[in-house]
């Protein structure tokens, strides 16, 4: 069986992706747990085929024989990677440097998650794969948009100077059970206060749009463009479908069914005012988001209340 090494493979998005490709691959799932969770993949470690290494790929990786590299590695919310700015940039850059080395010296094939991030709060809407982006550089923001920047440079260069196979794909806001209740993402956010009857806490008038992928839909669109013969990259992978945060707010209480109250808080620096992805390049590889926002949110909450009951019982 062939075998594929997933950096972050203990987080969010990793461990949906490990879960997906087990069966079909040897699973080598790489995580120091500083965002991640052994939580997340405790149900895959019985499972055959599925190895769970601890480490920090901002040191080099002695590895296996590998076929394919998937590098999710990197704080992703705007309170993990705030609290830590120095070590968001050596993960994106000296990180990314490691695995592409080692995708370099195995012949493996490689794949860097970059982020809807790298366009910054765009001029241009929709955001298309040949915009440029409008990022502060020297913002609070800026230690994980410009290392994703920084790491989306050295794949191409690594695939220009070395010739290792690539692929790069920006992923857009993405939402799903095993989410942290604390990073800070506007759906965790509204879920967990929800839950609580907390009031929900809308930045600024709540005006400001994104748009929701349910994370099934996501990990498939990933393991899409890495085994895609002809790829054209970097590719957009998210929902098109675009919501405002107020409208959100209020879809999560209906879903509820929560008596909650939604209140304005300040705007945080360089917050993005809209946020939209062209997928016509995903639709062109056959990727198409299938999962509406009312029934990806009605699995997530499911999920959230189903976590807090047990945590009250055990």
């Amino acid at each position: 069986m062939r075998t594929v090494l997933v950096t972050g493979g203990a987080g969010f998005l990793g461990s949906h992706l490990c879960e997906r490709l087990l069966g079909d691959w040897r699973v080598l799932c790489v995580d120091n747990f500083h965002t991640g969770s052994r939580e997340n993949v405790e149900h895959l470690l019985s499972r055959d085929g599925f190895v769970l290494i601890e480490h920090d790929i901002t040191e080099t990786l002695a590895a296996e024989r590998v076929d394919r590299i998937y590098n999710l590695a990197s704080p992703a919310s705007p309170v993990h990677y705030q609290r830590d700015p120095l070590y968001t940039l050596r993960t994106n850059v000296l990180g990314t440097l490691n695995m592409l080395e080692l995708a370099r010296e195995q012949g493996a094939r490689f794949l860097q998650a970059s982020t809807s991030e790298v366009y910054g709060d765009p001029l241009e809407h929709p955001q298309r794969e040949s915009y440029w982006g409008h990022v502060n550089p020297v913002g609070i923001r800026s230690c994980y948009d410009e290392g994703k920047r920084c790491a989306e440079t050295l794949t191409l260069d690594y695939h220009r100077q070395h010739g290792v196979d690539i692929r790069l794909v920006r992923i857009f806001n993405t939402y799903g059970p095993r989410m942290r209740s604390d990073d800070g993402r506007v759906v965790t956010n509204f879920i967990v206060q929800a839950l609580s009857g907390a009031d929900l806490t809308v930045y600024g008038e709540g005006n400001q749009t994104r748009s929701f992928c349910y994370v099934d839909d996501l990990i498939e669109g990933i393991v899409l463009c890495m085994e895609t013969d002809t790829f054209p990259g970097p590719v957009n992978l998210g929902n098109p479908d675009e919501f405002g945060i107020g409208q959100l707010a209020r879809e999560v209480i209906r879903l509820t069914s929560g008596r909650s109250r939604i209140v304005s808080c300040p705007l945080p620096q360089d917050d993005p005012r809209r946020r939209r992805p062209d997928i016509a390049r995903a639709r062109s590889l056959g990727w198409n988001p299938e999962v509406p926002l009312s029934r990806g949110l009605r699995r997530t909450i499911a999920w959230f209340r189903d976590r807090s009951a047990n945590e009250r019982s055990g």
